[in-house]
């Protein structure tokens, strides 16, 4: 199956909750282009992209209308996929420094952070990369083990110490391991932090001045881990995690299973993070790049 097939699959509930019901509005309104914005303002909120995302797209829509003379069905279509696809541009930031680097990897229990790590490990030893798992969630009972499945399944290198140690020496001894053995990606594990929790949040930032101190040549990243499934939810966990690990892109699991799916544009567009990988599948090599114009076309597809 190609790219394409798989965010088309993988969106289909998305899909039909959003681009299916923009395209059926716009196709009904004839002249009465204010009533045609409100509904489609309404759709977006109900879609999860939420009250101030759907209003910007909205508004700018309006702007463009009027400004380019816009009649014609289509032509509104289309003016509605460039305005997303301009939101969501961030999402296709590559790694172009050739920099070994080390990604933190944050997110509540739940949302599929410890196999997202697994699945990216796999990702980036296919490319001839060497990669080191620091296992630095202690917390949660079996997690150490779990991440250990998916070192061995992958082929990378594992730290690990035992349930219950601190999370900040497990990163400390993995971060020298990677500077000793030559690694391209340190990926960090982490305990699932509660949002609303100032102790645990410290101590992830605590974590990443171990690594920004261990690892001062190493390009440093932190990815939050978001479930698409809980829609406005996960910007709220999103602005909260970016208060103390200064998010640098998001993974976005379980779209396939939602049709929540247009919280990727209203985390672009609110918080201004790029979507990095999304999940749109169970296999190992279901979590992908994202690709904005492939998003874009599988949603109004």
């Amino acid at each position: 199956m190609g790219l394409f097939d798989k965010i088309r699959n993988g969106l289909k509930k998305t899909r039909e909750s959003v681009g299916g019901h923009i395209s059926r509005v716009v196709r009904s309104f004839s002249s009465d282009r204010e009533a045609m914005l409100e509904e489609l303002e309404e759709i977006l909120i109900m879609a999860d992209l939420g009250v101030s995302t759907a209003m910007s797209i909205t508004e700018k829509l309006r702007e463009n209308i009027k400004e380019k003379k816009l009649r014609e069905h289509e032509e509104i279509l289309s003016e509605i996929k460039s305005i997303i696809l301009d939101i969501l541009k961030n999402g296709e930031e590559k790694d172009a420094s050739g920099k070994a680097r080390a990604i933190l990897i944050t997110g509540v229990n739940g949302v599929g952070k410890t196999t997202s790590i697994g699945k990216l490990s796999a990702k980036f030893i296919s490319e001839g990369k060497k990669v080191i798992l620091a296992a630095g969630d202690t917390f949660r009972a079996a997690a150490g083990e779990q991440l250990d499945i998916w070192a061995k399944r992958s082929g990378a290198d594992i730290i690990r110490h035992s349930e219950g140690a601190d999370p900040a020496a497990v990163v400390f001894d993995a971060a020298n391991a990677a500077r000793a053995r030559g690694a391209d990606v340190l990926l960090c594990d982490t305990a699932g932090r509660l949002h609303n929790n100032s102790n645990l949040m410290n101590e992830l930032a605590k974590i990443r001045r171990v690594l920004e101190r261990e690892l001062p040549d190493f390009e440093m990243e932190a990815y939050l881990v978001l479930d698409a499934t809980t829609g406005q939810n996960a910007l709220i966990q999103a602005k909260k995690f970016n208060e103390v690990s200064n998010l640098t892109g998001v993974i976005l699991t379980k779209l396939d299973g939602t049709a929540k799916g247009g919280i990727v544009i209203s985390i672009a567009e609110e918080l201004g993070l790029p979507i990095k990988y999304i999940g749109v599948g169970e296999q190992i090599d279901d979590l992908m790049e994202f690709d904005a114009v492939s998003f874009v076309d599988a949603l109004f597809e």
